[in-house]
């Protein structure tokens, strides 16, 4: 008797947390490799005087000024005037809030597989496609009601068609320069089949520009309306690898009003508008000492384990900026996400302690 009341008891308060949440549906995007120093301090001077930066002059005039709290949003307006003020940011380490990856590599696939599926698999220690065989959220998205076919992910790097293990997963994950197969699809998205063939591959023959990216993803959540988006942007991180920091910026610009454009949809929408929860963040973070290191990252470049996430929806607190507080892991976002949403992500491996913070829970 005991145990059916306590069974009971627990039914009963599991039930009443799932209904107290306003989340229906998630947004996440990611921008692969961009730094907390960009993040949180703006352009960084040493690199702007460096040889890693042409046009210097068109540089500081776009990017530069004094104060860090200025620069910053000059670089990212978005994302400090609205997702800052109506949300929260983790990982700024000037105010003692870290944010990191738990896996130890601190590149792409590994840093991919943490968020998605809650833990860092040593497995997953390559760039190489092969096949994830670990669940990921969106996979576990779209087995809850509600959620069946209603759950897609739009990448520029081709690699994703590994990373979420699409034909598993049962979900729709356009990476790379493959074209989108959709009954009923409009023209807008026809023409970006089309389009993406004549388009530049100034990054690989295999990752395209953010922009094609982009516009599938808006155009999909507009016609389709899924309930949880992914959008995966690449562009800041190959420019870095190169050495070109103004190119850098002006990547990290364009996102940051690529997202502007996701949270005006949304806030427009009556289908998603004080329902939905936008998640940004990074893969890994890039090296600083000595200067030249922001190039890289990878397990022997120092600090490149360290990254940064922001949230604003109708079930996180509008703290802003979090200071000093527990080290928080790439590896908790995917219980985060699930809870958001009212689940409880359960999969063939123990993940990551979702963030109370994020969800509004003591």
């Amino acid at each position: 008797m005991k145990k059916v009341i306590l069974f009971a008891l627990f039914t009963l308060s599991f039930s009443a947390l799932s209904a107290q949440h306003k989340t229906q549906n998630v947004v996440i995007v990611t921008i692969d490799g961009l730094r907390w120093q960009e993040v949180f301090r703006g352009a960084d001077s040493a690199i702007i005087n460096s040889n890693d930066t042409h046009d210097k002059n068109d540089v500081r005039k776009k990017f530069w000024t004094e104060a860090a709290a200025d620069r910053r949003k000059l670089l990212m307006p978005f994302f400090w005037n609205t997702v800052v003020e109506k949300g929260q940011l983790y990982g700024n380490r000037d105010l003692g809030s870290k944010d990191e990856v738990a896996n130890p590599y601190h590149f792409s696939y590994p840093g991919y597989n943490e968020i998605f599926t809650g833990f860092p698999d040593k497995l997953m220690n390559t760039n190489d496609g092969i096949y994830n065989p670990n669940m990921n959220v969106l996979e576990f998205l779209n087995k809850q009601k509600g959620f069946e076919n209603k759950v897609a992910a739009f990448a520029s790097w081709e690699r994703f068609s590994q990373i979420l293990s699409p034909q598993r997963a049962g979900i729709l994950v356009n990476a790379g320069f493959m074209p989108l197969e959709i009954a009923g699809m409009n023209d807008r998205l026809k023409h970006l089949n089309e389009l993406q063939l004549e388009a530049p591959r100034y990054i690989s023959d295999s990752t395209r520009i953010d922009f094609l990216t982009f516009e599938f993803a808006k155009n999909y959540m507009m016609q389709y309306k899924p309930r949880a988006l992914y959008v995966s942007f690449d562009e800041p991180d190959d420019m870095a690898h190169a050495g070109n920091y103004k190119f850098y910026l002006d990547r990290i610009k364009q996102e940051d009003g690529f997202i502007k454009q996701l949270w005006d949809y949304i806030q427009s929408e009556p289908a998603y508008k004080n329902k939905t929860t936008l998640i940004i963040t990074c893969d890994h973070g890039r090296g600083d000492e000595p200067m030249k290191k922001w190039h890289d990252h990878g397990s022997d470049v120092l600090h490149s384990e360290q990254t940064w996430f922001a949230v604003v929806g109708p079930d996180t607190p509008a703290s802003g900026e979090m200071k000093q507080g527990e080290t928080t892991y790439h590896k908790q976002l995917a219980q985060t996400i699930a809870n958001l949403l009212g689940f409880d992500f359960k999969a063939s491996h123990e993940v990551g302690e979702a963030i109370n913070s994020v969800t509004g829970k003591k």
